[in-house]
């Protein structure tokens, strides 16, 4: 059981070698044929590195709890892997060991301690005990687990490309939708269409005053807007009646647009009544000149486009300047909620696909795992 180390950052020559040195970053797939460092001789002589011959097992004892991979060349390894090297070849089958180590798995990450970065120790790995049939038992374990292993990641592949494939033609739908208008289609500002169109306020944030929590009035953040589904129903946080004396009430089927970070352009609709702060634009609209379900497809429709006016030097932005000279297509109200009618159709159908695609996914993950419990229980 081989420890590792780091070389000297401070010395930045020892990093401009052909030793491949390994880190928890490089363990992606099962095979490491590549690193992102490699250091030199005099950088393995003048630290704890230590070079794992190619072939071997590597795990990671320390970030990135369960993590194995095998070597695909000679590779050098710092401090947060361990290198697991027979003693004997003849005696265990080094792809015996590495799906041994992918079968217990969870049983490492269990063993985790640490306040901040988890980790196991040496004596923890030395404890484990390995079922070990003889050599050719391993071999024909190792051949149906690899055949097996084939075609459910095959499955899995496809799975998940239908998976991909059924939210495109959602997406395909939504744009044709708003792309083929006809007479008495207007172009239209979104203020226009809105009885109230602005932002949440800064002091919506309860910026560690616990006595603006805790109360009846539910609160909005942007990521609660990008995980919803078209309408938001959950919340996580809520304002007591002082926080809400700071703030405003929005009333339920308001469209919010998350308009800063990771979660730019990210809309849905308020399912009850809510507050929410100022990186959430509100959108009430004139039920005479629009369907709110219909604006909110419409903006979906749109998020490429206002994600791109949102790319920010530090971190993506949109406000309400972005909306200023902004136009969107709007027909009648009545044919608003014909489009709406089918998009929703279309939306129910993806997402029962989405859901047997997801479960056919989850249940070849869990078929894999049951076939790596019957290998090292001698019952495969």
């Amino acid at each position: 059981m081989i420890g590792g180390g780091t070389p000297s950052k401070a010395k930045a020559e020892y990093f401009n070698g052909e030793i491949p040195w390994a880190t928890v970053r490089d363990m992606r797939r099962e095979l490491i044929t590549s690193t992102e460092y490699k250091i030199t001789n005099a950088a393995v002589k003048n630290s704890s590195t230590n070079i794992i011959r190619g072939g071997n097992v590597v795990i990671a004892t320390r970030v990135g709890l369960g993590k194995v991979c095998l070597l695909g060349q000679d590779t050098a390894i710092n401090q947060d892997l361990r290198g697991i090297v027979p003693i004997d070849a003849k005696v265990i089958d080094v792809r015996f060991l590495f799906l041994w180590f992918v079968s217990i798995a969870e049983v490492i990450v269990a063993e985790g301690t640490g306040a901040t970065v988890q980790g196991v120790k040496l004596p923890f790995i030395k404890s484990l005990k390995i079922p070990l049939p003889p050599f050719q038992e391993q071999h024909r374990i190792v051949a149906i687990l690899a055949e097996a292993f084939e075609r459910i990641d095959t499955a899995k592949a496809n799975a998940e490309k239908n998976l991909n494939n059924a939210r495109e033609l959602f997406e395909s739908y939504l744009q044709s939708a708003f792309s083929q208008t006809g007479n008495g289609w207007r172009l239209r500002k979104l203020v226009e269409i809105a009885t109230t169109f602005g932002r949440g306020k800064s002091r919506h944030r309860p910026r560690g005053d616990v006595r603006l929590l805790g109360g009846a009035y539910p609160l909005i953040q942007t990521g609660e807007v990008a995980n919803s589904n078209h309408y938001i129903t959950e919340y996580s946080q809520t304002y007591s009646e002082l926080g809400l004396a700071q703030s405003k009430l929005w009333p339920k089927g308001t469209i919010c647009i998350a308009i800063v970070g990771a979660n730019v352009a990210e809309t849905a609709i308020l399912d009850f009544d809510a507050c929410f702060p100022d990186s959430v634009i509100g959108i009430v609209v004139n039920e005479k000149l629009a369907d709110n379900e219909y604006v909110e497809f419409v903006l979906q429709s749109f998020k490429s486009v206002l994600k791109e006016r949102g790319k920010g030097t530090a971190r993506d932005n949109i406000n309400m300047g972005t909306f200023e000279n902004q136009k969107f297509p709007f027909p009648d109200v009545n044919v608003q909620k014909k489009i709406v009618s089918k998009i929703n159709a279309i939306a129910n159908e993806t997402q029962h696909l989405e859901s047997l695609y997801q479960q056919k996914i989850t249940s070849l993950d869990v078929l894999k795992k049951s076939l790596l419990n019957k290998a090292f229980s001698g019952a495969l």
